[in-house]
Order: structure tokens, then C-alpha cells, then sequence
């Protein structure tokens, strides 16, 4: 009997998700955002991990999905991919007929990220994600052609860059190479106060918003877009993330490539 449940749960979740993939190509055939109902779909798809379904309020997942806005058929970069979590659902949305290169540097997965990303990969059921390790100023794997990524996450690790020592101009000019002309870029990280610039990168995990801005901007991004959802003006940003007494400040932001 526990075997005939088993095979039962697992023609429905597949079921589902050919049910999904119906109507995510659709919604690319129109080349419209998803509605919220669709995004809801993504979200409960009964075959994602309940770490990450535990993830989502923490994140505010439906909110941020809405803000990036992938949409099916899409190529997306997933800049600090870490263990997977928002690649996963960008892959989700992009479908079988796009793709997500989800990026981390050969020290964070040597040293941080381990085999999470390799178990991600044996669970998730489709095979439109990959792994891209690249040092962050090249982050595209070489067989991937330069502007031919329609959307570029970059997901509360911009501010790593600092300590790790990375060159954050090139990577933002690598960023924009990669994009197609019109193609977004969209990074969201830990509030730092007024003129800590990135020199809190390492000790509070946080960067001033005004840097990372007058960074990208410097690459030939343009501010088009802010997200709200994540911000907490009771945050005096003197705290490390990690121990937060209160939600932390967040700020989320889209740029775009002319």
C-alpha cells in the first residue's frame, strides 16, 4: 500500500509539473510577466525541497520573483549562486526552453559551498540548470556567448566582492557584456550605513547602497527599478547580519543595459 501511495505521489508531482510547464509556455508565447498566480504555482511545485519552501517568507521569494520578473524562454545569470536556492526557482520559470548559469567563484566553492550545489543538481527535475564556476569577473562559462543573457541576478553577495578582493569594475563590465542590449540586472544586499563604502564586507556582511549604485552605474547600467519589500528603517546597520536583532535592511535594485 505504501509503495502504490508512493508511485501515486510521484505521477501527481510529475503531472504537476508537466501541468506548470503548460502554462509557464504559454505565458512565454505571449511574453508577459507572470501573474501571481503563476508565480504561487512556482512556489508550491510539490517537488521543491521543504528547506526551501521554508526559505521563501524568510526571503519574501514571492515578492522578489515578482520584482526580478524571469519570465519563460529566458537565459538568466545567477551571479553568487552559493547552494542554489534562487537558481532554482529562476530555472523554474525560465522552463525547457531556457536556461539558468548559476555562478560561483572556485573559492566559495571550494571553501563554502562544497557538494550543496551537486546535491541540488540531483534532486531538481529538470535540465535547464547548470553550474558555471568562474572567478566573478568572468562569470559566464567560455562556451556561452557574450550578449546573450537576457537577465543577470546578483543576490545579497555583491558585498563579498569587498573582502574577497575581486575587481568590481570588471565585474560589472563583465556583467553588461553579457547582457543582450535592454537585458536587466538585478542585486539586492544588506543596507551598510552612510560612508562605510564596502569596508564592512567582511565583519557585518553589509555595503553602502549609494557605492554599489555609483558602481554599477559606472559599468553603463541604468537605475530603472526599486524594490521596497526588504527594507527595515529600525535597522541601525551597525549590527552583523548574521545576528540580527531586528529584520535586517535590505535594498533591492534593477538596472538596464541600454
Amino acid at each position: 500500500m505504501m509503495q502504490i501511495l508512493k508511485n501515486n505521489s510521484g505521477r501527481a508531482s510529475r503531472l504537476f509539473a508537466l501541468m506548470l510547464a503548460f502554462a509557464l509556455a504559454s505565458c512565454a508565447t505571449r511574453s508577459t510577466s507572470l501573474t501571481p498566480d503563476q508565480v504561487a504555482a512556482v512556489l508550491s511545485a510539490p517537488d521543491r525541497s521543504v528547506a526551501d519552501k521554508d526559505n521563501d517568507s524568510r526571503r519574501k521569494a514571492r515578492e522578489m520573483l515578482a520584482f526580478i520578473d524571469a519570465r519563460p524562454g529566458m537565459r538568466v545569470l545567477d551571479m553568487g549562486s552559493g547552494g542554489g536556492y534562487t537558481a532554482e526557482l529562476l530555472a523554474r520559470v525560465a522552463g525547457a526552453g531556457g536556461k539558468v548559469y548559476a555562478h560561483n567563484s572556485p573559492y566559495f566553492m571550494e571553501n563554502l559551498i562544497k557538494d550543496r550545489f551537486a546535491q541540488r543538481l540531483k534532486s531538481y527535475p529538470g535540465n535547464n540548470l547548470m553550474l558555471s564556476v568562474q572567478p566573478f569577473e568572468s562569470p559566464l562559462p567560455a562556451d556561452v556567448a557574450k550578449g546573450s543573457v537576457d537577465l543577470v541576478t546578483f543576490l545579497f553577495v555583491y558585498h563579498d566582492l569587498g573582502w574577497a578582493g575581486a575587481d568590481r569594475a570588471q565585474v560589472n563590465r563583465a556583467v553588461f557584456d553579457a547582457l543582450k542590449p535592454g537585458g536587466y540586472y538585478v542585486l539586492a544586499d544588506h543596507s551598510g550605513r552612510p560612508g562605510t563604502g564596502i569596508t564592512e564586507s567582511k565583519s557585518l556582511h553589509r555595503v553602502e547602497e549609494a557605492l554599489l549604485r555609483r558602481e554599477v552605474e559606472a559599468a553603463g547600467f541604468k537605475l530603472v527599478a526599486e524594490g521596497g519589500f526588504l527594507r527595515n528603517p529600525a535597522d541601525p546597520r551597525d549590527k552583523s547580519v548574521f545576528k540580527p536583532v531586528q529584520p535586517n535592511d535590505e535594498f533591492v535594485l534593477k538596472f538596464q543595459k541600454p
